[in-house]
């Protein structure tokens, strides 16, 4: 059996510093600082989201370890988000733990931001069986994943265009809604008529599982031009919201599904910001329960970025191997995940 291992983590990939304490699965403690500055500017300003890590950053690890009274002597190893995410964002959390591992003598383990969310719903049910099938939907990724062990998964499909959390804040910018506009539309979209209208499922019949939304953004902005240039009423926010909610939902679950029928696995994850969303873990939970699979979504607090999910990961990783993660000259990569667009053939 492999020790236990006592991990720190560090997550900061986008607006959301994280720190987590993190030993044998057990999560000891998982802070998080919000940078809600950002709702003026109607979405994250990179800049300034960096200078809020270095801000914080040094004081929440410090609370994160206070909070569970686990001291440095007593930790084996350094876990740390490295991609993707804001390149900015990125280097203060990379820098801060690589500056820990060299004061402390301690190993560091490099960690994908996506792999922090595929597993984040083992952080409460760890005895997950495998195979699942893992649905991460944010505001900056939408991807499907066959997920076969620890150290094993494959892309199944990824967003060609916009990522599922980000039509959700696009459409609520032009609904004049603020930002973020996810938890606002799945708000208002409880008072609203889902049926309402009728947008874009966009390739929801296709054999693939790869996803696009941004062609429901722009036929909401159409719809929006033709049906009131001079503003939308406030009485037609809801049952817009409602509907465009659905138009996303049924996508994302209809895709998951099928995924899960055609290569017969009989559970499924959610994960990511938007698997807060209310209509969507209903949704999936009622379709999937139709067909016997078992579905798990992660708590609120760990839907978010968070660090809890890149701990408990990085234990995984290197097992009995942690002093291999010597390394300290890994780099960071902001590259978001997105499918190759297929080029149309000429006649």
């Amino acid at each position: 059996m492999s020790k236990k291992r006592t991990i720190l983590a560090i997550e900061s990939s986008c607006d959301d510093t994280s720190v987590a304490v993190v030993k044998g699965g057990k999560i000891l403690s998982n802070l998080i600082s919000s940078q809600y500055f950002h709702k003026k500017y109607s979405g994250i300003v990179p800049e300034l989201a960096s200078r809020a890590h270095i801000q914080v950053i040094s004081r929440l690890t410090a609370d994160a370890m206070t909070e569970c009274s686990v001291g440095f002597d007593e930790v084996d190893a350094i876990a740390v988000t490295s991609q993707p995410g804001l390149i900015g964002s990125l280097i203060v959390g990379s820098n801060f733990a690589k500056g820990l591992a060299v004061k402390y003598n301690l190993p560091i383990v490099p960690v994908n931001h996506i792999e922090g969310h595929i597993f984040s719903g083992c952080l409460q049910e760890p005895k997950v069986e495998f195979p699942i099938i893992t649905l991460v939907v944010s505001g900056g990724h939408t991807a499907l994943f066959r997920v076969d062990s620890y150290n094993k998964y494959k892309i199944l499909g990824l967003t060609r265009d916009d990522a599922a959390g980000e039509a959700f804040d696009k459409i609520a910018a032009l609904l004049g809604l603020g930002y973020p506009g996810g938890p606002v539309i799945d708000k208002l979209a409880k008072q609203g008529n889902p049926k309402a209208y009728d947008f874009p499922r966009s390739m929801i019949h296709d054999p693939g599982f790869d996803f696009s939304f941004s062609g429901l953004k722009t036929s909401v902005r159409y719809f929006l031009n033709r049906e009131f240039p001079d503003g939308t009423p406030e009485e037609k926010i809801p049952d817009i919201c409602a509907s465009v909610q659905a138009a996303i939902v049924d996508v994302l679950v209809a895709k998951t599904i099928k995924a899960a029928n055609k290569l017969r696995i009989k559970s499924v994850t959610i994960a990511g910001g938007v698997s807060a969303n209310s209509q969507l873990r209903s949704q999936m939970k009622k379709e999937a329960a139709k067909r016997k699979i078992r579905t798990i979504a992660p708590d609120m607090g760990f839907c978010m970025d968070n660090a809890a999910m890149i701990g408990f990961i990085a234990e995984k990783k290197f097992g009995e191997e942690i002093e291999s993660f010597r390394d300290l000259t890994f780099v960071v990569n902001p590259a978001s995940m997105r499918a190759e667009r297929k080029k149309k053939k000429r006649n």
